[in-house]
C-alpha cells in the first residue's frame, strides 16, 4: 500500500506540475498574441478588406459633405 501510495502522490505532483507549464506557457502575453493575430488577419485579407470598407465609408462622407456644399452655393447663388 505504501508504494500504490507514493506513486499516486508522484503522479499527481508530475500532473500537478504538468498543468502549470501549460497554463504559464499559454500566458506568454498578449503583445505576441496580437502579433499573431495582425499576421493572420494580413495573410488572409481580412485587414484589406477592412481597409477597404473604410475608404468605402470616408468617401461616402467625402461625397455626402460636397453634395452639402454644391447646394448651399447653388442657394448663394439664387439669393444673388
Amino acid at each position: 500500500m505504501n508504494e500504490a501510495f507514493g506513486r499516486m502522490v508522484k503522479t499527481v505532483v508530475l500532473v500537478f506540475l504538468l498543468c502549470v507549464s501549460l497554463g504559464a506557457g499559454g500566458c506568454e502575453g498578449t503583445e505576441t498574441r496580437d502579433k499573431v493575430d495582425d499576421a493572420v488577419k494580413e495573410m488572409s485579407g481580412k485587414k484589406n478588406v477592412d481597409r477597404y470598407k473604410k475608404m468605402k465609408n470616408d468617401l461616402g462622407e467625402i461625397q455626402t459633405q460636397q453634395t452639402e456644399k454644391y447646394q448651399q452655393l447653388d442657394e448663394a447663388a439664387d439669393d444673388k
